[in-house]
């Protein structure tokens, strides 16, 4: 799952972006409005964290435009205007949840992965595939309740194929969803995370739907075509 923080305050951005990295989600760091509208504008994110008061375009301007463009990602507003009239205008201009500074980091996570999960029709912590579950709470994996060992990039494929059960997701989307901006994407890689996670958790549970994409099932609903 990937998320884009615009914040201009050098510290509070790094921790951040630290803080998300570390709960396993591909993480996206803009310090100007103008950069941060622009990341949102072109990029696909799971969420977003803004900021208010940034230099260049103010969080109010960019969440209008987003939403004007049709731009649906849940947006977080992270801000130190605490005025109610202030929330109220942020959440009039599409924001999906409202937290004032200071704050505490396990809040502001716990109300991403609410949005995200929301924005996916989930409405629990954990979701469940079968025996295969994804605690979105600590980033871990289990089958038949038994902790299950992913490198980062294998939970977040996982978690995003999770999130999006029984859909067949692109290989291209995967891609965008997994990684943040500044890495070295290779779509191919892609085929190896899948290749792994199918011998973590069984080659039934990821179907590859040819041409399209990858989706993931309840193994009693068909086997794959691999």
């Amino acid at each position: 799952m990937r998320i884009l923080v615009v914040e201009d305050d050098p510290f509070l951005g790094d921790l951040l972006k630290k803080k998300l990295t570390e709960a396993s989600y591909a993480v996206d760091l803009a310090r100007h409005g103008e950069d941060g509208f622009h990341l949102g504008d072109t990029e696909p994110y799971d969420a977003v964290v803004l900021d208010m008061g940034l230099p260049g375009m103010d969080g109010k301007t960019i969440l209008e435009r987003w939403r004007g463009a049709g731009k649906t990602m849940p947006v977080l507003i992270l801000t130190a205007r605490d005025k109610w009239d202030e929330k109220v205008a942020g959440l009039d201009a599409g924001a999906d949840d409202y937290m004032t500074k200071p704050y505490k980091t396990e809040e502001l996570l716990a109300r991403l992965r609410a949005l995200m999960r929301r924005s996916t029709g989930h409405a629990s912590a954990s979701l469940q595939s079968g025996e295969l579950s994804v605690d979105t709470s600590a980033a871990r994996a289990f089958l038949a309740g038994e902790p299950i060992k992913l490198t980062a990039h294998e939970y977040r494929v996982l978690s995003y194929l999770m999130h999006h059960k029984e859909k067949v997701v692109p290989r291209t989307e995967l891609v965008d969803h997994i990684y943040k901006q500044d890495f070295d994407r290779d779509s191919n890689t892609i085929e190896v995370f899948i290749g792994r996670l199918r011998r973590k958790i069984g080659s039934d549970r990821i179907l590859t739907e040819r041409g399209l994409g990858y989706r993931l099932v309840d193994p009693d609903r068909g086997a794959s075509d691999d």
